[in-house]
Order: structure tokens, then C-alpha cells, then sequence
């Protein structure tokens, strides 16, 4: 039976990278599984949309090669929705005008800027709450 579940990221990867990891692998393993999720990335957590850090992580070989690429690939094509703080994403120097240079490929196509309503929107809806 499907359930609804939503996935916030707000742990500065700087500090838990691994407890990052582990949130979006729970949310793409959710999505393999057939549950409708959506996730909203928060506080130093947007960090993980940066392209430029991925790559850095990519690089550091601390996860298998591409990974980290291959999980947020499968959460931001297989997510019903994924919503990214806009003040966060602003205190990282990470605005509308400059986002096609800093996140992730195709951005636009699959996020929605917002902030404490888009919180209380996806988790009002969720059946089952993930926080990392």
C-alpha cells in the first residue's frame, strides 16, 4: 500500500554528510518502492543541490563514484515534489539569477522555490515524516 511520505533535508552536509546521504537514499528507496514522496531541502541541507559541492563530495571517494549523482537523480525524477528553501538557498549565495550556475542540471524543471509554507503544505500531507 503506497503511503505518502515527506523528507526534509536541513543538516549541513559539512557536518554530517553521511546523515545527508542517508535521507536521500530513504527517500529514493521510498520512491523505488512505489510510496509517493515529496522533500523539501532546508538550512545548509540546499547545499546538496550545489553541483559544484556534489562534485567535490564525488571526488573526495568517500561513496562509491557517482552515487551521490545517481541517488538525487532518483528523488528529484521520482519525487511528486521537491522544494528547496529560498532563504537558504540565498545565505549559500545561491539566488534565482544565478541558480542555472551553481545547482544541479534541469533545476527548474523539477523544483519549487519556497519556504515555511511550502514546510507546512508537504508535511500536512504526509503520512510519514523523514527528517535529516
Amino acid at each position: 500500500m503506497s503511503k505518502k511520505f515527506f523528507v526534509k533535508i536541513v543538516t549541513d552536509p559539512e557536518v554530517d554528510l553521511r546523515k545527508c546521504v542517508v535521507g536521500l537514499a530513504c527517500a529514493s528507496q521510498a520512491i523505488k518502492d512505489g510510496h509517493d514522496v515529496s522533500i523539501f531541502f532546508a538550512a545548509n541541507g540546499v547545499k546538496m543541490l550545489n553541483s559544484r559541492y556534489l562534485k567535490s563530495i564525488n571526488q573526495m571517494e568517500v561513496f562509491p563514484s557517482n552515487m551521490i549523482f545517481d541517488i538525487l537523480n532518483s528523488v528529484t525524477q521520482g519525487a511528486i515534489n521537491v522544494y528547496c528553501s529560498t532563504g537558504s538557498q540565498a545565505a549559500n549565495g545561491v539566488t534565482s539569477e544565478n541558480a542555472g550556475e551553481k545547482l544541479l542540471q534541469g533545476y527548474e524543471k523539477w523544483m519549487t522555490w519556497s519556504g515555511p509554507p511550502g514546510v507546512i503544505e508537504l508535511s500536512a500531507a504526509s503520512e510519514i515524516q523523514l527528517i535529516y
